[in-house]
């Protein structure tokens, strides 16, 4: 039964304070790029500073940076505790460059020109269905990260600090079988794979990306460990004509949700023919909760997928059910994480 609501005056300026606040979250976005971009946390990780003192380091004016740390200190990033001296919060310890968890480079990404270029063209897509990002530019995202590697470079590397948390969380909870053959399907640099095997000495497995991605892991930190040697291979192709065959787990982590419904199929019916009867398929991303939770990491950050690529979205447990199905594969369960991400499994039929 739908509830009207009244607007009267004893609740408009609690109201009115409540949007107000909702509205302003672009400032803080913004607000939080820029001390990102200054390095103003990692200026203050042996204390206290005046803005003063950080104008003068970083070269910008200090009556207009006295202003944006007293808002920032307003939304608990940073604190005021004398007459413009500022310290680090818990919050603004994840802006330093390498913290562990460091979410620097996400606010860099998340605050440069060509993204918020993207997000002015919301309505537009709304309106007709064509991602704002090839309506501003042209191209798609990572096309686009082709001609502006520096932009590139900042964003994989948001994409990889934001991996980290999630392969802790993910480790945490899901128990691979003592000897199996896992197989990283759109693995990038080897992260997650890497630290499944270091986890697990019986595993065995096969990096898979494309061929420039697999060029790039065969140089990552990753893989300098001696107790991984002759434990992998590492393998280029595209996930959308075929994925390497002879694994026992098939894993897909933060790929799907790039595509829509026809593509991310396609990638699932490649994994489900190199997989033998029983195989296990798990696919790691944002499972969008039913109803009305506050649950901003994935449904807002869904309009970033809206916005940012050609068909991508984060999808409810039955929307990920649907593509298992059509696959031919049996959801099994979803096991959430204490990070964004769930586990979604599933088994070969």
């Amino acid at each position: 039964m739908s509830q009207t609501v009244i607007c009267n005056q004893n609740n408009a300026l609690e109201h009115f304070d409540n949007l107000i606040q909702l509205l302003s979250g672009m400032y803080v976005s913004k607000a939080i790029y820029v001390a990102a971009k200054l390095g103003i946390a990692d200026l203050l990780k042996d204390g206290a500073k005046s803005s003063d003192e950080l104008a003068k380091a970083t070269e910008v004016d200090a009556q207009f940076l006295y202003r944006l740390l007293r808002a920032l200190a307003s939304v608990n990033i940073f604190i005021e505790v004398g007459d413009r001296y500022f310290e680090l919060t818990p919050l603004a310890t994840y802006l330093q460059i390498d913290a562990f968890g460091s979410m620097r480079s996400m606010a860099l990404a998340m605050g440069e020109d060509w993204n918020w270029q993207c997000l002015g063209n919301l309505f537009n897509a709304i309106k007709t269905g064509i991602p704002a990002f090839e309506h501003q530019f042209g191209m798609s995202m990572f096309d686009y990260f082709v001609e502006h590697p520096e932009l590139g470079k900042n964003y994989y590397q948001a994409m990889t600090d934001y991996s980290e948390i999630i392969n802790h969380a993910i480790l945490d909870v899901y128990d691979f079988p003592t000897i199996s053959k896992l197989v990283d399907v759109g693995g990038g640099y080897g992260a997650l794979f890497t630290a499944i095997l270091k986890a697990n000495p019986a595993i065995t497995g096969i990096l898979f990306d494309l061929p420039s991605v697999i060029e790039r892991a065969k140089k990552a930190d990753f893989f300098h460990n001696k107790e991984l040697a002759g434990r992998y291979e590492l393998v280029g192709g595209d996930f959308f004509e075929s994925v390497p065959s002879g694994g026992d787990i098939y894993i897909i982590k933060l790929a799907i949700h790039n595509w829509d419904d026809h593509r991310a199929n396609k990638i699932l019916q490649n994994c489900y023919q190199a997989m033998p009867p029983n195989g296990k398929l798990l696919v790691i991303e944002p499972v969008v909760p039913s109803g009305n939770e506050r649950y901003f990491g994935v449904k807002l950050m869904d309009l970033q997928m809206l916005i940012g690529t050609d068909g991508g979205r984060e999808r409810t447990a039955d929307e990920f059910e649907k593509l298992f199905i059509e696959a031919g594969f049996r959801l099994t369960k979803v096991i959430p994480t204490k990070s964004s991400c769930s586990i979604v499994e599933g088994v070969k039929i």
